[in-house]
């Protein structure tokens, strides 16, 4: 039983080895394939169903997921709740859905990228939510449309109920424990750690069987108090404590399945958000944040991303703590810096006592969790750059004699491009009608998700209709090195060295640089890129990061409404997918070359370290992106042996805080590893490696995708 670590300090033994042989079980995707062999509940046909209003249908299918799903109870659980049915994580291909099919359709998609408000579920119990919503259908100035939404709601709890019956009765032979447990939660308040671990997990299970993908968000402040109170009662201890929440973890791993390779396998969103300071300034990290970290020391569970908000005066306990579960590689730890997070969401107007609960969409993007409609939208940048130039297609070559021309040609294209972005995300599904802004159309179906919104019960509105606070998109800019990197090849090759003209770099691009290796090479090589702490080429850097800010914000400027508009920047391994459709580089890459990831240096262009690659990053205004930006880092272990290794990455951490950067994943791990788990797969089922905001088992990786990982792993770094 072997638990893969990247580190020559053994993961350590805290857990009972029944526990620990139920994890690496789970690990190994038993349960992810035992839910595809039962994909959905099968409904029957009927033409009176037929007949029913979708929204009647769809209310229909809910129940019979609750009335007839698998349930799975596991031997040494100590919470009980599943999410069984393959369709909820997996139809078609990579997407999700309700599980009941109708004529092998889904009747309602799933919802992603948010994190949802579980807290009073634990406080106040799912019969709040029922008098809720029972209050609020005695407004007798609601709509038909409304109170039928509401009725939806109810039509949740009501599923809710019938499937925490069943488990109820199931358990009540098999788990007499966790039978005690669910005669109180999750409907009623819970009263102890291990009734709020217990209602927590099944609300939380419960949105995912439906086919909600759903953030956790800061379940150390959740659940903390409860245990503090426990054990000051001593009515615990940390170890029972640990295995409650080992028990947590290993049942989010129910989805691990063996695919066939693609982009991975846990891309689920369940983020935890764990420490940082609340209103009153106070950090918040508690016995839970230990346990947790814990536990993904020992076991290397990645199936819940963890990012960790950290800040200047974060305790030197907890830095050590975060330390010494990243270098056991995986990508399991992220970290933001919570203090530039603060700054951001006071640009955007929030209210400072909402700043502080801040958690992420399920990868890594910014947002105040329960209460925000979340989704973004990519662009290539790289492609606008290639075009405004001229050479991604054949005949005349634009004219340009100066770098500011062939700037303001990009600047032109990208402009284009953020427009278009704007109609995908947001004018092509609201508009404002009577004064009112409403989805145009039928809203899609997500009553399962809104439950768990502070404002759609009162809004009588749905998650898609502006029933949240908050409605965001926001334009992702992806391939901005590649683009920085570019601008300073063609300046200094070009204007400055003048080792071609323009005309002919244009031809080099388009003709892939045949014919001209040599010069190829040496523009490549001769030059320092972005991600080396050069400030010429980190200027470039700067400057496109800093202005396609500038222009998300004209553009949402020039679109007034109730949809927030705001910039970031990812790539979340697109650069995989746009390889068909990029040319090769001015700065010498060729087409089909995989180039950088989110924020991070291409690959091959820097030699300077990991602390230059943060310097360079950091030298753009990073609180202009709004909705986040992502620097991906690789350390090679051995950097990391010992105590000096483990001084030398907190370190790192409080550099990156110091250079106000924004977001920051590390993984360790050598190319060795890699490449004998490419060669034996069935030897490295259980190997971790970060993608791009989210985690995978690397053999579940298609061979572009693994390339990706093994090159930016080869780096030099």
């Amino acid at each position: 039983m072997r638990f893969p670590t990247a580190s020559n300090t053994p993961r350590p033994k805290r857990l009972r080895p029944e526990t620990r042989a139920w994890a690496y079980y789970a690990m190994h995707g038993a349960y992810g394939d035992e839910a595809q062999k039962y994909k959905a509940v099968i409904l029957p046909e009927s033409e009176d169903f037929e007949k029913l209003p979708l929204i009647d249908q769809q209310d229909a299918a809910l129940l019979a997921v609750c009335r007839e799903a698998p349930l799975r109870i596991c031997e040494e659980e100590l919470v009980s709740g599943s999410a069984t049915l393959g369709v909820a994580f997996r139809f078609p291909e990579d997407w999700h859905g309700l599980p009941a099919l109708y004529k092998g359709k889904t009747l309602a998609g799933g919802v992603n990228h948010l994190t949802l408000q579980y807290a009073p579920v634990l406080t106040e119990g799912m019969d709040r939510y029922e008098q809720r919503i029972q209050k609020r259908m005695q407004d007798e100035t609601l709509t038909s449309a409304q109170k039928r939404y509401l009725k939806s709601l109810q039509n949740v709890i009501d599923g809710m109920r019938i499937f925490h019956s069943r488990y109820l009765e199931a358990t009540k032979e098999q788990k007499p424990a966790v039978h005690e447990l669910l005669r109180q939660v999750p409907f009623s308040p819970a009263r102890t750690f291990h009734e709020a671990v217990q209602s927590l997990w099944f609300a939380f299970a419960f949105t995912r069987l439906t086919g909600i993908w759903p953030g956790i968000g800061q379940m150390d402040a959740m659940l903390g108090p409860f245990l503090k109170k426990d054990l000051e009662e001593k009515r615990i201890t940390l170890q029972e404590a640990r295995e409650i929440l080992a028990s947590f973890m290993i049942k989010g791993m129910e989805w691990i399945e063996n695919p066939p390779p693609g982009t991975g396998d846990a891309q689920y969103y369940q983020n935890l958000v764990l420490a940082g300071r609340d209103i009153n300034g106070k950090e918040t990290a508690n016995e839970v944040t230990y346990l947790i970290l814990d536990i993904v020391e020992e076991l290397g569970i990645s199936d819940f991303p963890i990012t960790m908000r950290i800040h200047e005066k974060t305790p030197e306990k907890l830095m050590r703590k975060i330390a010494q579960v990243m270098r056991h590689g995986g990508g399991v730890i992220a970290v933001y810096n919570e203090d530039m997070v603060f700054n951001v969401f006071r640009d955007q107007g929030y209210p400072e006592h909402e700043i502080p609960l801040f958690a992420n969409d399920g990868c890594w993007e910014v947002q105040i969790p329960g209460c925000t409609n979340f989704l973004y939208s990519p662009l290539d940048a790289l492609q606008s750059f290639t075009r405004a130039i001229g050479a991604d297609r054949e005949g005349d070559i634009p004219p340009f004699t100066s770098m500011d021309e062939i700037y303001a040609a990009y600047i032109h294209e990208l402009d284009r491009d953020i427009e278009n972005l704007w109609q995908l995300g947001v004018g092509q599904n609201w508009a404002e009608k009577d004064g009112r802004w409403t989805y145009k159309g039928d809203a899609p179906y997500s009553a399962p998700c809104d439950l768990f919104i502070d404002d759609c019960i009162e809004n009588a509105r749905s998650y898609y209709d502006f029933g949240p606070r908050y409605t965001v998109r926001s334009a992702h800019i992806g391939g901005a090195p590649d683009v920085s990197n570019s601008l300073y090849a063609i300046q200094k090759a070009v204007f400055e060295d003048h080792l071609l003209t323009f005309e002919e770099m244009v031809q080099c691009i388009r003709n892939n640089w045949e014919g001209h290796e040599p010069l190829r090479l040496m523009i490549k090589n001769r030059y320092t890129y972005y991600g080396n702490d050069h400030d010429e080429s980190d200027w470039w850097h700067a400057r496109v990061l800093n202005d396609f800010a500038d222009r998300v914000k004209i553009c949402a400027d020039n679109h007034p409404g109730p949809v927030r508009f705001i910039p970031g920047v990812s790539t979340f391994g697109r650069q995989i997918d746009w390889l068909p459709f990029r040319q090769a580089t001015a700065f010498g890459a060729r087409k089909g070359d995989i180039l950088s990831g989110n924020d991070s240096p291409t690959p091959g262009t820097d030699a300077a370290g990991v602390t230059a690659a943060i310097r360079s990053h950091c030298k753009a205004d990073l609180r202009k992106q709004q909705c986040g930006i992502a620097l991906d880092l690789k350390i090679f272990p051995h950097s990391l042996k010992g105590e000096n290794g483990i001084q030398a990455l907190k370190a790192l951490l409080r550099g990156f805080v110091r250079e106000n950067g924004f977001f920051l994943q590390l993984d360790t791990v050598d190319v060795k590893t890699l490449m004998e788990a490419r060669q034996h797969p069935e030897q490295y089922k259980t190997l971790s490696v970060r993608v791009s905001g989210w985690n995978a088992r690397f053999i579940t990786l298609c061979e572009k995708w693994q390339d990706m990982v093994i090159e930016r792993t080869a780096q030099g770094m």
